[in-house]
């Protein structure tokens, strides 16, 4: 029986806001190590934001001399006038999608780490052309129709701690 080729796509916005939930902190490496399990890892990719901030850059090399290729899309700051806030922003939605499907000839399981709903259609369309999607979440940070749409295969990182966790 052959081996299955699994690619992960990880939005690294998503993942950095869910550890606050989690009140824990993900070791990536450990991650891809977890994701084996699903078959030999044949790329991790990780989505992100970039600024001129020395620890993001610390951190981005980390990741890639531990196995992942970095996408990356400078952050925007916006202006919200009902809050009178600035916030910023780097949504790599549109670039994770595209790559889920322009690469879909490289695997046979998708590992999605995201708990953003607007994935729900992406997955439902790799399903129908056959793929293995997993999504990788936790409660209070993934949508309801991402669960709906993965079924058996949603994991929630609670429940694969012991694994994942920053030791």
């Amino acid at each position: 029986m052959k081996e299955e080729r699994v690619k992960m796509f990880v939005d690294g916005s998503n993942c950095f806001h869910l550890q606050n939930i989690l009140r824990w902190t993900v070791d990536h490496k450990q991650m891809i190590e977890y994701c084996g399990r699903f078959g030999i890892i044949v790329e991790a990719t990780y989505y992100t934001g970039v600024s001129d901030d020395s620890n993001q850059r610390k951190f981005h090399d980390t990741l890639a001399y531990i196995g992942y290729s970095l996408v990356t899309k400078p952050v925007k700051t916006i202006y919200d006038p009902t809050s009178e806030k600035t916030i910023q922003k780097a949504n790599l939605d549109v670039e994770i999608a595209l790559d889920m499907f322009n690469t879909i000839d490289q695997y046979d399981v998708a590992v999605l780490v995201s708990g953003d709903g607007d994935f729900e259609r992406a997955v439902r369309m790799l399903k129908s052309r056959g793929k293995d999607v997993k999504v990788i979440s936790t409660r209070g940070c993934v949508a309801r129709e991402l669960v709906h749409a993965v079924g058996i295969n949603y994991i929630d990182f609670m429940d694969i701690r012991e694994f994942v966790e920053k030791k």
